[in-house]
């Protein structure tokens, strides 16, 4: 987004796609981000500048000069950073808009959801010599091709299955990261099913009896190229939760290549690599709690293979939108530039469905 589509007629355009004038204002009353009009005239504009500035790559008092310019506004960049502090939580109810606005007139057919996160660093020497990150963890809609769920956390808070809230009868489809016997317990009792990649440990596996599972002998053992079993996941309170394991046999090459990889990283990292986990690599193992006769185990890896639809978006998020590492260290300036990506991200997919545009 440039300054010049700001001010032209796909300005306009934007304000009717986010609901228009007055729902922006509304939210900005509400969120307390716009009260008074100093130096900005309406709660429009002040979103407007706060798109200027997020998206754009002239910094705060080239914002503050072109508004000058523009007419759009009088204010100074120490005024306009203290407006933006106060944005994030209205970003965020209009993202909220955005997201339930789509839901309206959908067919009720089963939901399905890819979950994954993506990151940029944090501002500040110390951040960076430290791994600070800004993790964004997000719900994909697969049918509609769309985010439907963001939440923006730092380094310290995990990714866990259990975050977005569940849909009655939805699918949620997650990585090695979101296998939480305990959570994807929380899922199932709100009457959702998972698709999940296991890793072989980090989870206590158990069989019909509640006897440690010996997943590794088994996958040995199998000679099918689609292995598939029950299995129960062992929880700190409770019944074990069964679920079915799928295990995908991969092709020599593949199993070298994945092989090549772990041995490549355990060098770095000084560590021995266990047997157990080169065996792991020739297959590709999940765990879901989808009905077999409904869902057979070819059905389900399909289901699994559409992750790359979310990596897909944060691809499209980072390189056409922008989204990079927010110039500013202060949280409160920091996730409403994070913010601002997501919501004309939400804004401009719809467009390039309706034109026809394939994603890059």
């Amino acid at each position: 987004m440039t300054h010049e589509s700001l001010v032209d007629d796909g300005w306009a355009e934007t304000i009717e796609l986010l609901g228009g004038e007055e729902l922006i204002a509304g939210s900005a009353r509400e969120t307390k981000a716009f009260l008074r009009p100093r130096g900005v005239r309406s709660a429009t504009d002040l979103l407007r500048l706060t798109l200027a500035y997020c998206l754009g790559k002239v910094g705060m008092r080239g914002v503050v000069a072109w508004a000058a310019a523009s007419g759009i506004a009088d204010i100074s960049d120490v005024a306009l950073l203290g407006r933006l502090r106060n944005a994030g939580p209205w970003l965020q109810q209009l993202i909220g808009h955005l997201l339930k606005r789509e839901e309206e007139g959908l067919p009720k057919g089963r939901l399905i959801r890819i979950l994954d996160a993506t990151s940029v660093a944090k501002a500040g020497v110390h951040e960076k010599k430290n791994n600070g990150l800004w993790r964004m963890h997000c719900a994909f809609d697969l049918e509609r091709e769309q985010f439907d769920f963001l939440e923006i956390t730092d380094q310290s808070e995990a990714e866990l299955i259990d975050r977005v809230p569940v849909v009655p009868g939805e699918i949620r489809i997650g990585d090695r990261a979101y296998l939480q016997a305990e959570r994807i317990a929380k899922v199932m009792a709100q009457d959702g099913d998972v698709v999940v990649r296991a890793p072989w440990k980090n989870v206590r596996w158990l069989d019909a009896n509640g006897k440690a599972f010996d997943l590794i002998g088994h996958l040995k053992s199998c000679r099918e190229e689609v292995i598939e079993t029950p299995v129960w996941l062992g929880l700190k309170k409770g019944e074990p939760l069964k679920m079915r394991l799928i295990a995908l046999r991969k092709s020599e090459a593949a199993t070298q290549e994945a092989r090549r990889k772990i041995n490549k990283e355990a060098k770095a990292k000084g560590k021995q690599v266990q047997p157990e986990t080169l065996i792991a690599a020739g297959f590709v193992i999940l765990v879901t709690s989808l009905d077999q006769e409904e869902f057979p185990s070819g059905t389900v890896l399909k289901l699994y293979r559409m992750r790359w639809r979310i990596e897909l978006a944060f691809k499209r998020l980072k390189s056409l939108i922008g989204l990079r590492a927010p110039p500013a260290k202060d949280p409160r300036i920091a996730k409403p530039w994070i913010l601002a990506h997501f919501l004309i991200a939400l804004v401009t997919e719809p467009l390039s469905q309706e034109l026809g545009v394939s994603p890059p």
